[in-house]
């Protein structure tokens, strides 16, 4: 209850209603938390994209958790609580662009940048986040009915990718998140599409990477291969590879051999100049969220 009472209200993405909508239930409806930080150190922003296999969305501590550790060190973070399975593409990828085209398209009145946004994603979540920034605004077609909001670019300026999901390609495609997205035969050409290892070019943006060797649910090689994919477009990028088996530990706070992972990542914000080499420190290494705050609901809340 701790974590929910200093919970922003949410966004919805579309008021309206969402496009391709089941129906009208809190499963229906994607929606964003805005985290302004009390004391604002930068006018970088972050987008932060849980994970859970498009499952489910791991907003704990792979979101809320993520947000304030942005917070406490002075940047401004978004959460998205994003449609997942028995929704498929193009639903998810919609809600993924339509919530960095919010953040874009009300940059203003947030005090942010509308250069300097990034994205954080987190195992599919990475995959999202991903897709933002190798496909930019050809990941998949507009909704039907669209609006300012939707003319708004959305490709992120940085990535973040925590131990994620790339390829939609076996052997190294994480089964559950490719058929969740694309169906259970998923198209040969949309498994190569989403294989966003093989679309990264000169407008991909600069990103940093974290994993783990012994990933017991998303094979490495999908770091791996971003990470060449980057390296041979002359993007800058960074990959840190730890030597340990785990998935989904977020900032991993509660694993003393993976708890470094956040400083790394603060080394290259404040390198690549997102974060000012003043920034507030960032916090101390704590538990993890539970990935779904009981009492909240939304549309990646896991169903029984």
């Amino acid at each position: 209850m701790e974590i929910l009472k200093s919970l922003p209200p949410a966004i919805p993405l579309w008021p309206n209603g969402a496009p391709g909508a089941r129906g009208d239930t809190e499963a229906d409806k994607p929606r964003l938390y805005a985290f302004p930080p009390q004391t604002k150190s930068t006018t970088t922003a972050v987008l932060v994209i849980p994970g859970g296999g498009y499952a489910h969305v791991s907003m704990g501590h792979e979101g809320i958790q993520y947000a304030r550790w942005l917070n406490a060190q002075g940047v401004t973070a978004f959460v998205l609580d994003y449609r997942v399975a028995p929704y498929q593409y193009p639903v998810e990828i919609q809600d993924g662009m339509r919530g960095m085209r919010y953040v874009r398209s009300h940059a203003a009145d947030y005090g942010i940048d509308p250069n300097r946004i990034g994205v954080w994603g987190s195992s599919a979540g990475g995959h999202l986040a991903s897709t933002l920034g190798v496909h930019g605004n050809d990941a998949p077609p507009l909704p039907e009915k669209s609006d300012s909001i939707d003319q708004t670019d959305a490709r992120p300026n940085f990535m973040i990718l925590s131990y994620p999901v790339v390829s939609m390609q076996p052997p190294i495609a994480h089964t559950g998140s490719m058929n969740n997205l694309l169906g259970e035969m998923p198209y040969a050409q949309m498994q190569q599409k989403f294989s966003n290892q093989l679309g990264v070019n000169a407008q991909t943006p600069m990103t940093f990477l974290f994993a783990t060797t012994g990933d017991p649910t998303v094979p490495v090689e999908n770091s791996l291969d971003l990470y060449r994919a980057l390296e041979r477009a002359h993007i800058p990028v960074e990959l840190h590879i730890y030597d340990y088996a785990d998935h989904g530990c977020g900032l991993c706070g509660s694993i003393p051999e993976l708890a470094t992972w956040p400083l790394l990542l603060r080394n290259w914000l404040i390198h690549e100049n997102w974060l000012p080499t003043d920034a507030p420190p960032m916090p101390p290494a704590a538990p993890n969220y539970p990935f779904w705050p009981p009492g909240l609901d939304g549309p990646g809340k896991p169903q029984p």
